[in-house]
Parts: C-alpha cells; structure tokens; sequence
C-alpha cells in the first residue's frame, strides 16, 4: 500500500514547531554567550599557565570533550538534585549548553592565543602594558579573528545537539515534534519538517556569526 503523505496535520501545529525553534535559538544565544566567555577566561589561564586554575581548567576541558553531552546533561539535571541542588528543565539545559560549549571554546580560543606573533607580546612589553592590557588590547581580538570559523561551527554544533534537551522535557525544537508526532502519528512528515527547520536554523545561525565576525573581530583584527 503506498504511503500517503499528509504534511497538514503537521502544519496544523506548525505554531508547536516554531515556538521550539525559538526556544533552542534563545538556548543558544545564552549558552554561545556565557559558554565562549567562559572559553575565553580557561583559554588565558590555560595559555598563561597561571596555577592552580590551570590544572582545574585541563580537568574540566579533558572531563567534557570526552563524555557524552547527555550523560552531562543528565548529572547536572537528575544526579546533582542528589546532592541538593535542584533546578528547571530550562536552568539544566542552559547550565549543559554553557559548560559544553566552554570547554570545547577554551581550547579553540586558546590554540588562537598561541598563534600571536611572539613580537606583538614583546611590543606590549615594551609599552609597560599590563597582563590584563596587553590580554585585552594585543591578544583577545586577534586570537579570536584567527579561531573565528572553528568557534563558530562550534557555537553551531552545540546548537543542534541542544537536541538532546528533550529528554529531560526541555521544550525545544525536537520536543515539539515529538509531541506533535506522538498525536498524529506522522513521523515522516513531522521529522522531514524539523529537519528542514534545523538545517535553516544552523544555515542562519553561521551566517550570523560569519557577519558578526566580520564586523566586529575581523576586520578590525
């Protein structure tokens, strides 16, 4: 029997898709925020070597890279209750996104950092520049222009793995069509639908932030 596709029992709640679909972009936004600033103070400890935050910052970015983003996502929302730190389902995704994205952007960040000119930081010296100064004014924009593609796709891969939110109720995309196909028994047409909102969501997404980069760190790098 053929199948018979029926795309408007999906855009009947379309409204459902696209509530998740601003719900993972504002994910994203608080988790790129917070998780490259956090990337961005491990990569200068970690470039700096400055001790004993060196040691912690290696621990936390070798713990991260090499464990599943669900099993962090779950310690953080069903292990750390056990200790008596409870949060919402929207508190535990963001505090995942940000701890995730952070350790992958310290060591991006820092591989930017490492690339500086050796005479750029002699030339800060020279000025009697200070180690904050010569971070703020020689380093961080330059190091970030040269990382900017890599941190970038990693803003964006973070993003799509927010997927996985929906296992704890996160209302995101993905948990919008769960729930939409769980109702209407249209897999096919439900899923094609949110990967085609995934796939432009990541397509804007890096186009953002190529436009950001260019404008503010690039250019003026």
């Amino acid at each position: 029997m053929a199948y018979q596709f029926d795309f408007a029992a999906v855009l009947a709640q379309g409204d459902l898709l696209l509530k998740g679909a601003a719900f993972t972009l504002e994910l994203t936004l608080i988790g790129t925020v917070f998780g490259v600033a956090l990337g961005i103070v491990g990569a200068a400890v970690r470039a700096w070597n400055l001790r004993p935050f060196n040691w912690l910052f290696a621990v936390y970015v070798e713990l991260i890279r090499n464990t599943p983003f669900i099993v962090q996502l779950f310690f953080i929302f069903f292990g750390l209750p056990a200790l008596g730190v409870r949060m919402s389902e929207w508190q535990a995704a963001v505090l995942a996104m940000v701890i995730n994205l952070g350790a992958y952007s310290t060591e991006i960040i820092r591989a930017g950092i490492q690339a500086i000119p050796r005479g750029q930081l002699e030339a800060a010296a020279a000025l009697a520049m200070s180690r904050f100064e010569t971070f703020r004014y020689v380093i961080l924009r330059p190091a970030l222009a040269k990382v900017w593609p890599a941190l970038s796709s990693q803003v964006v891969i973070v993003m799509l793995g927010s997927a996985v939110c929906s296992q704890i109720a996160t209302e995101e995309l993905s948990f919008a069509a769960n729930f939409i196909q769980s109702r209407n028994f249209r897999a096919f047409e439900t899923y094609l639908l949110t990967t085609l909102i995934y796939l432009l969501m990541a397509i804007g997404v890096r186009q953002l932030l190529n436009l950001l980069g260019r404008r503010l760190i690039v250019r003026r790098g």
